[in-house]
């Protein structure tokens, strides 16, 4: 109660005094201050980090991900990789035994005796009817089932790479004629075995998977930003992973919000020491706060009033303290990082802070 009552005798003392302060100011001597219990604390600057501590976990990018499966009903004969191993563009992956692959085969040599043997008819009509020998109906005839043959052959011809044969391959049937029911199954890509799906001696259908490959550099960081520290964060935002010694840049901030903890997913992309990091680990991740003409300050959440709408810290000057409007960046749990036309050098309070909201509301500055 005596307590009380020296803190009202004080702040009856504030109200009467003259008026030739600004309400902006609040007249307190260091006496006053220590009978309020009122303690200050210098400014500590924000750091270049803004998002110290930020959970992320590590993706592969989408892009970056490949399933290679059978391109054709049969049997596996050999898995040649295995998993976690690293592969080369072309390598061969797999062989598989295909019976349909042989009539596949069987049908484009068909169709290829058959072009030709149209060919050498249209020759002979198209020199005949030249010569006047023939009808023009026997010629056109004779081209119009050419072109009927040429198109089936092209038809044979399109289906044997979607069933796994190569260029070279297919030039070896045509040449030599002789059919093959091995399919080589090779990397679309260099990059790291990350799942084996078939096994040797398996029967697969056209489309079975049989490996997942990815290429492991860069990779991505899906981070989630509480929603206060969203407004701070924004395409190209520099990011780093201290305990890896990785970093990278902001791809994208999210639109949507977890409602579970009221985070936004946010991408970023690591373009240096990607291989240190694993795909599906989770880490902590920093991202750089934005340049700003003003400085930006760590105070005690305990440090801040509100008035309207408006956010205040109240900054010890030689006659007491100034109220100084700022702009609250981002908060936590016990901290806030604040923006502020200050120097560095001031000291602001962080205790007593309801005794001189008192004082500045009996000067006309509250409501």
């Amino acid at each position: 109660m005596r307590k009380l009552r020296i803190i009202c005798l004080l702040l009856s003392g504030i109200f009467n005094l003259p008026a030739l302060y600004a309400a902006e100011d609040i007249p307190l001597s260091a006496q006053q201050a220590q009978a309020l219990d009122i303690v200050t604390a210098p400014l500590r600057k924000q750091d270049a980090e803004a998002g110290a501590g930020l959970p992320a976990q590590v993706v592969i990018p989408n892009n970056q991900i490949r399933v290679v499966s059978a391109p054709v009903a049969g049997f596996v004969e050999g898995m040649m990789v295995a998993v976690n191993q690293e592969v080369k563009q072309g390598q061969v992956l797999a062989r598989l035994k295909s019976p349909e692959l042989i009539e596949a085969q069987r049908a484009f040599l068909q169709a290829a005796t058959r072009s030709e043997l149209r060919r050498e008819n249209l020759r002979r009509d198209e020199k005949l009817f030249q010569e006047g020998i023939i009808a023009e109906s026997r010629y056109l005839a004779t081209k119009n089932d050419f072109t009927e043959v040429a198109a089936e052959l092209a038809e044979n011809l399109q289906l044997l790479p979607l069933y796994g044969m190569s260029g070279a391959a297919i030039q070896q049937l045509r040449d030599r004629r002789i059919l093959t029911s091995a399919v080589e199954i090779v990397s679309p890509m260099e990059g790291v075995v990350l799942e084996q799906l078939s096994v040797a001696g398996q029967r697969t259908e056209a489309s079975t998977p049989l490996y997942k490959l990815a290429s492991l550099s860069p990779l991505w960081l899906e981070i989630a930003v509480p929603l206060s520290r969203v407004a701070q964060t924004g395409e190209g935002s520099k990011i780093s992973v201290p305990a890896y010694q990785a970093s990278g840049k902001v791809l994208s901030v999210g639109r949507g919000v977890d409602s579970a903890n009221q985070t936004v997913m946010v991408r970023a992309e690591v373009t240096e020491g990607a291989e240190r990091l694993r795909p599906g680990q989770y880490t902590e991740v920093m991202i750089a706060a934005p340049s700003s003409a003003i400085e930006q300050w760590v105070v005690p959440n305990q440090a801040l009033v509100r008035r309207e709408g408006q956010v205040y810290v109240f900054v010890q000057n030689p006659g007491g303290f100034r109220v100084q409007a700022v702009t609250v960046v981002s908060a936590a749990a016990e901290t806030s990082t604040i923006q502020a036309p200050l120097r560095g050098d001031e000291r602001i309070a962080v205790r007593g802070v309801v005794a001189l909201k008192g004082a500045w509301q009996g000067l006309g500055g509250g409501e």
